[in-house]
């Protein structure tokens, strides 16, 4: 099964709305078109975090740099941190 996009920021606000006004996970649901599980997720992280805004992914550098590291094993420790720094921001120590 495939991932599906991502909510609007206007769909999720109106999942807020309709959880204010009282409304079951079902009936929001129902009249949004919207997977259960996405919008008790969007109400979760609402009550949790006072936003429903997208947060950034914390493991997309280790990956990155798993990546890099497996393709090219030639490179030197030095290229892939500049590769590492430019593409993701990340600093990152390459005398380890």
């Amino acid at each position: 099964m495939g991932h599906s996009q991502e909510l609007s920021e206007f769909k999720r606000g109106t999942v807020i709305g309709c959880h204010l006004c009282n409304k079951s996970i079902h009936e929001i649901s129902l009249l949004l078109n919207i997977p259960q599980s996405a919008v008790s997720g969007i109400i979760t992280k609402w009550k949790q975090l006072g936003t429903t805004a997208t947060q950034p992914r914390s493991e997309r550098g280790q990956r990155m740099q798993k990546c890099t590291v497996r393709r090219s094993r030639q490179l030197s420790a030095e290229s892939i941190a500049k590769d590492l720094q430019t593409l993701c921001g990340i600093q990152v120590n390459s005398s380890m």
